[in-house]
């Protein structure tokens, strides 16, 4: 048998928690079948053990016990596609969009989102910004197929839910006798660095704008996103605004890649 179809075999046996399928390629032993089980638990617990270690204000909120069944399941129908653990997890939000247990929690993907990202932002560096001397080195007809970039730790999220104000009771620890989640959509731009996080809620079209800068589109494609929702939208007075703000970290002539 070619090596990897053997590793093939062995991969699926471990993600499926199913070793009859390759009983008899093993070799060794009285039972061999039973080093497999070894491997077998090894990957189901130091997975799930990742992904419940990325999600502590998810399990804040489901509560470990369900927040640990939820991360077993995943690891079995999302095995890693990098050998990079830190990095894995990204898609567990969609997944309890699909999980039973959590499906009916409609604000659930979102939050769990929020705090996927809140771990990478909070070891964020910010970097030097662009200034008002780099940019006004550029011509005003050349700013259009500019697109910029942004500090590392800056994410933007669209949520039909108030997830914003549900993460904070979770950073600040404060536990209200009652409260109810906010049937509302948010437009949110969340910056970390250094442990510390801001959240701001954006207009429909400063995030517009802003999202889609972040997605590596011109100024002139971000601009066109969000006079679609406002014609009097400003370009020129958002721009500045991410000079204020130093979020852009470089700004030159965007790719050839269909995102002008």
């Amino acid at each position: 048998m070619p090596l990897a179809d053997l590793q093939r075999q062995i991969r699926n046996a471990v993600i499926n928690r199913d070793g009859e399928p390759v009983a008899t390629l093993l070799v060794g032993g009285i039972l061999p079948s039973k080093r497999l089980d070894i491997h077998l638990r090894h990957y189901e617990t130091s997975l799930t053990a990742a992904v419940v270690g990325r999600f502590p204000a998810t399990g804040w909120l489901l509560g470990p016990k369900r927040l640990e069944e939820a991360a077993r399941r995943f690891v079995h129908t999302s095995p890693p596609t990098s050998p990079c653990i830190a990095e894995y997890g990204s898609g567990f939000p969609a997944f309890l969009a699909t999980w039973p247990d959590t499906a009916p929690l409609a604000y659930m993907p979102a939050f769990a989102d929020l705090d996927w990202h809140l771990g990478r932002l909070a070891v964020s560096v910010d970097t030097a910004p662009v200034t008002a001397k780099q940019l006004a080195h550029i011509a005003p007809d050349d700013l259009t197929a500019m697109a910029v970039s942004f500090q590392a730790g800056t994410h933007y999220l669209k949520a039909d839910w108030a997830v914003d104000t549900l993460i904070k009771l979770y950073l600040t620890g404060v536990r209200p006798e009652s409260w109810t989640l906010g049937d509302e959509e948010v437009h949110l731009e969340v910056r970390g660095a250094r442990g510390t996080f801001q959240f701001s809620r954006l207009n429909a079209p400063d995030y517009a704008f802003r999202a889609s800068l972040a997605e590596g589109h011109s100024l002139g494609r971000a601009a066109a996103d969000a006079l679609e929702l406002e014609k009097e939208f400003d370009p020129g007075s958002a721009l500045l605004a991410l000079l204020r703000e130093r979020l852009m970290t470089s700004i030159g002539r965007s790719d050839a890649g269909g995102r002008s």
